[in-house]
């Protein structure tokens, strides 16, 4: 099809804000999916994806579109995640378009993502079309998200089309204007193939399927092509788009979407954001490409040991179909053998973790989640550090450094005190605040990474009723004063449990970790020490009283001496029992403490 009648768009949202039921709106509107298949969150593949409202993994669609003025247009829609975990993949969907519907809930208003994602969208340059949904719920105020895009977002308000996607309503507005909008796309004059690989995800027959968007030139069945970043090259056995299933073209021209396979085995070969050209007459690559990197790291291992082999078994066909997920094989003394993980961010392990335990059936632990450090040692050597046990000793580091994060939080008024007292307590620094409404103001906070790993978002949630919301993006790093914190039972280290924390928080979480440890290790026939250090320097402890024999049961009457001898002797048996005895520390143990 001519570029003149090409529409390549995406659809941008906060979660819950509508943006699948309109995807699905869309195909049923354009006939690309009969009434009989319609079914909801199309789009949304995997159960876990459908249970949480949220989009995990991308999808493309092709619709044809018979417009009001008699011409028939291509429109591809390309749908994207929704959370700031999978931001770089967002970028590169986006770049793939030249326009974007902005969804905002008229109930709601504009949310902390949508704030993030616009931004991201404007950096691209694209054509915004901004989209009130929910106009049918009684407390809708379209007028106020009119009033919002305008104010936050710098969108003219009147530009903004009404919408139902749920009723059907407002449907063809948005068809029309994708259509008079968004404008078509431009060859890039590069003297070759140009095409953006934007995702990719693996087929038992295909092996990996490659999404990509054309920019220049022309892609067919039998062409010898490159990517750039990879350096490999492949003959292309199969060109087509997705109509949401899959189906075979002739061969995909300048501004079309769609896949292409060609025997590529891994897909650790096609990088996301990576550029597709003709083996034989390589044209420059697109800009915008980054290798992704984890942020956060944390510990995997089967409850029961046993199951290690199957574990690393889910581990390798999970990566399948998600490249940015990273793991290697480590030990723990107390744990066992397991798995060291690497993930874009918290949701993006929370649901590497729920997936293996539903689509693989894993028993699995996860032990207390860190992040990447940078650290300078004395003689000037520059290391990162994702796992405690590797942090060199307190001597020979110059400093640590720590990632930081910048977070918008948007919140009613009334809870901006409490919310001001929870950043100071994660070591944030409040940049400023601005007024949304009359009833919400957004906060734009400074705060350490590994702050808001655990509970950050959850008390977030709780102190506003469930009206708050947050967003963030990656600030760079800065010097900390970080130590390690390990934690001794009987004198041994124990490495399932050590942690690099702020030097002020280590007193804290020290004491907790011995309390919680006092509760589940059993007690033995001698007094167990469990003791929380930095460096040589005990900051907290905790003890398991022994089991005492009554020795003195036989002496009844008599002397008093009698009795002291014989404690005497007992303290003297405990004493020597403690010094060669070993604390074995069930398993259960450790999970209960790693649970909390």
């Amino acid at each position: 099809m001519d570029t003149q009648h090409i529409r390549n768009f995406s659809i941008i949202a906060h979660i819950d804000h509508g943006k699948t039921t309109l995807s699905d709106r869309l195909l049923h509107r354009t006939g690309t999916i009969s009434t009989r298949d319609m079914e909801d969150q199309l789009l949304d593949s995997m159960d876990l994806e459908k249970e949480r409202g949220i989009t995990i993994k991308a999808h493309p669609v092709t619709m044809r579109y018979q417009a009001r003025n008699g011409e028939t247009y291509e429109l591809n829609l390309i749908d994207t995640p929704g959370h700031v975990d999978f931001s770089y993949e967002v970028s590169r969907s986006l770049s793939a378009c030249e326009g974007a519907l902005l969804v905002v809930d008229a109930a709601q208003g504009v949310e902390a993502q949508t704030v993030a994602n616009v931004h991201l969208a404007m950096k691209q340059n694209l054509e915004i079309i901004p989209v009130i949904n929910k106009i049918d719920l009684p407390h809708a105020d379209v007028a106020q998200a009119r009033q919002q895009l305008e104010e936050i977002l710098a969108i003219p308000g009147e530009t903004a089309i009404p919408a139902s996607a749920k009723e059907g309503i407002g449907i063809d507005e948005i068809l029309e204007a994708i259509v008079a909008r968004i404008p078509p796309p431009k060859p890039t004059g590069a003297p070759g193939l140009q095409a953006l690989a934007f995702d990719s995800y693996f087929d038992t027959y295909k092996g990996v399927v490659t999404h990509v968007r054309v920019f220049n030139g022309e892609i067919r069945a039998g062409l010898q092509v490159k990517l750039l970043y990879s350096g490999k090259s492949h003959e292309v056995k199969e060109v087509g788009s997705f109509n949401p299933k899959p189906y075979v073209r002739e061969k995909l021209e300048v501004g079309e979407t769609g896949y292409i396979t060609a025997n590529i085995k891994s897909p650790q070969e096609v990088k996301m954001g990576d550029t597709v050209t003709d083996a034989r007459n390589p044209a420059p690559a697109l800009p915008g490409f980054k290798e992704i990197h984890p942020m956060v790291f944390s510990g995997i291992y089967p409850i029961n040991t046993a199951d290690y082999e199957h574990l690393k078994v889910a581990m390798s066909k999970l990566k399948l179909n998600d490249s940015a997920f990273v793991y290697s094989a480590e030990t723990s003394v107390a744990l066992g053998f397991g798995f060291r993980c690497g993930f874009l961010g918290l949701l993006h392990m929370e649901i590497v973790q729920e997936r293996l335990r539903r689509e693989y059936n894993m028993d699995i632990i996860a032990t207390y989640p860190s992040v990447v450090y940078h650290v300078t040692l004395t003689d000037g050597t520059f290391k990162e550090v994702d796992n405690p046990t590797f942090l060199p000793e307190v001597t020979f580091i110059g400093k640590i450094e720590e990632p930081m994060v910048k977070a918008f939080i948007i919140c009613p008024n009334e809870n901006i005190g409490d919310l001001m007292s929870l950043i100071s307590e994660k070591r944030g620094s409040l940049d400023h605040t601005e007024t949304l409404d009359p009833k919400r103001v957004m906060l734009t906070t400074l705060i350490p990474l590994n702050e808001i790993l655990i509970d950050f978002h959850d008390r977030i949630k709780s102190m506003t009723r469930g009206y708050g919301s947050m967003d963030y993006e990656q600030a760079g790093y800065m010097e900390s004063d970080m130590v390690k914190l390990d934690m001794l039972v009987n004198g041994e280290p124990m490495d399932a449990f050590s942690s690099i924390v702020h030097r002020s928080k280590a007193e804290g979480r020290g004491r907790t970790l011995a309390e919680k440890l006092k509760e589940v290790i059993p007690r033995q026939q001698f007094q167990v020490k469990i003791q929380a250090a930095i460096g040589g320097k005990i900051i907290a402890s905790a003890h398991v009283s022994a089991f005492r024999k009554d020795v003195t049961a036989k002496c009844y009457g008599g002397d008093v001496s009698r009795k002291r001898k014989l404690l005497e002797k007992q303290k003297e048996g405990k004493k020597r029992m403690k010094s060669i005895g070993n604390v074995n520390i069930p398993q259960e143990a450790f999970i209960e403490v790693l649970k909390a």
